[in-house]
């Protein structure tokens, strides 16, 4: 076949083609990463906007891990707090440290108190605000055993009895109040004197040390049950403190918090299975001695004091006649020296300012 006609490519055009082409796809490559418009469906934080931080908050329980305090520990585990914006830290308790101390010293953004030590506080110059008032019958109960004779109240004169070295207050009225003369004998969180008979009485919380002794093989009608409450002493448990100067300077912080504890204790009530186990990991975690069947006790009679019969959700309201009822009964006995008002005492959280505020608790 004759080429001679057939134009020759010579190096050169060879080369400047390839340049051409190279150029084309240089310019094609531009083209196709030209940022869009549409960017909804790319997460944030991938947009150069992260969440914002969270805020790194403290609170002070009364006790060691167990499902008295069901409500932090699910709320941290379910991201209840995170979904506030809050990191939360659980403080160890720590008996030899007084939690008012703690409190006074701003070594604690928020505590979990009972009523009359808190009123207690307050009369001796702590500035502490009620935010929610979670339990709404006193749990506390004397018990003896059949075997001691003493079937009433007044079989008590003369006995000894085991009560919890800083939760003096409410037997003291019991017995001021039925003019018993019972000797108090200080102990801590075990029951071996009521066990041994060194004792006659012992106080008790229903959701906890009643279960132990009857764990230790006492049968339930070998004892006699003294509840407090029934005797006109419904000295009310749980509630979440803080300074009062907190519900001033961050309003919607405190807001967050009790909102975050409360759904998490819903959401142990609802999902008990669930909560025992979070409750026995970080139990365990801090080596503190859990078994389930007593945490399991402990959940589902805290549902019967913080969820009021015939309701269906937890209420945070403390009521006025319950304030002024502990109140008057503690300045009678003595164990407080003034009187406070329960405008001062008790500022539910749904009630505190909506300016947002950049104040944070201070942890230095």
């Amino acid at each position: 076949m004759d080429n001679t006609n057939q134009k020759r490519v010579g190096p050169f055009h060879f080369i400047s083609f390839l340049l051409i082409c190279l150029l084309l796809s240089c310019t094609n490559c531009r083209q196709e990463s030209k940022p869009t418009d549409q960017v909804t469906d790319i997460p944030a934080g991938e947009l150069g906007n992260p969440s914002p931080p969270l805020t790194k908050v403290r609170i002070l329980p009364y006790w060691v891990p167990t499902a008295q305090f069901a409500g932090l520990y699910v709320g941290i585990e379910k991201g209840f707090f995170r979904k506030q914006g809050i990191e939360l830290e659980i403080l160890p308790f720590i008996p030899s440290t007084p939690m008012d101390e703690m409190l006074r010293e701003q070594q604690t953004d928020f505590a979990i108190l009972w009523l009359v030590n808190a009123i207690e506080m307050k009369t001796k110059g702590l500035d502490i605000v009620n935010i929610a008032q979670l339990s709404h019958r006193s749990s506390l109960m004397l018990i003896t055993k059949k075997s001691s004779g003493i079937e009433k109240l007044e079989d008590m004169n003369g006995k000894r009895a085991g009560i919890w070295v800083g939760y003096e207050r409410q037997p003291q009225a019991l017995f001021r109040k039925y003019n018993l003369d019972v000797e108090m004998v200080p102990i801590g969180s075990s029951n071996s004197l009521f066990l041994l008979d060194a004792v006659d009485i012992i106080n008790a919380n229903w959701f906890d040390e009643y279960h132990a002794i009857l764990n230790n093989g006492i049968n339930e009608d070998e004892l006699n049950r003294f509840f407090f409450a029934d005797y006109g002493l419904n000295f009310l448990e749980d509630g979440i403190y803080c300074l009062s100067k907190m519900t001033r300077e961050n309003p919607e912080l405190c807001k967050k918090m009790a909102t975050a504890i409360i759904e998490g204790w819903q959401y142990a009530f609802d999902h008990q299975d669930e909560a025992i186990e979070i409750i026995v990991n970080y139990a365990k975690s801090v080596n503190q001695p859990v078994n389930r069947p007593h945490q399991r006790w402990t959940l589902s009679h805290y549902q019967s004091l913080y969820i009021p019969e015939g309701q269906t959700e937890i209420s945070t309201l403390l009521q006025p006649e319950d304030f002024n009822s502990v109140r008057d009964i503690m300045l009678e006995n003595g164990c407080i020296d003034q009187p406070i008002s329960y405008e001062s005492f008790f500022s539910h959280f749904s009630t505190l300012g909506n300016i947002p505020t950049t104040v944070e608790p201070n942890h230095e």
